[in-house]
């Protein structure tokens, strides 16, 4: 690549984003953590919910558990993340009561990402399903 692309590449882009808080194109200025993570929704407007796994260590038993993390990130126009991409976030200075990071760059799609997003769904309901169930039982039991 050579510079001539890049800055003609932005050019164009620059046209379509007028956002300020564009990590590209704006004046944001992005600093301290930075993650990689899964765009699991983009529901609201500029905004991605990003997820990521971490381990956490159990010193009673010596293993470690896989936990996860949620934020939600600014997702401007030009780079536009959709559900399922793999991109990475920096944090900023707080856009929102509850956004404090922005998506830096999409680096890929994550495989079967629909197929897990459907069984996390089936689980839900089937959770759902017993509670009620035990409802049912102990009024029952009741009278």
């Amino acid at each position: 690549m050579t510079a001539g692309k890049i800055s003609g590449k932005e050019n164009k882009d620059k046209g379509k984003c007028e956002d300020s808080n564009c990590p590209v194109h704006g004046r944001l200025k992005c600093r301290g953590r930075s993650f990689t993570g899964t765009v699991i929704s983009t529901r609201m407007q500029k905004t991605a919910v990003v997820e990521w796994e971490r381990r956490n260590y159990l010193r009673k038993y010596e293993r470690f558990e896989k936990r996860r993390s949620k934020v939600m990130t600014h997702n401007t126009i030009c780079i536009n993340a959709k559900e399922g991409d793999i991109v990475k976030i920096m944090e900023c200075r707080p856009l929102s009561k509850s956004k404090n990071f922005v998506i830096v760059e999409v680096l890929g799609k994550e495989r079967l990402f629909k197929e897990r997003m459907e069984a996390e769904e089936e689980s839900k309901v089937k959770k759902d399903d017993k509670k009620s169930d035990d409802k049912k039982v102990e009024s029952e039991e009741a009278e």
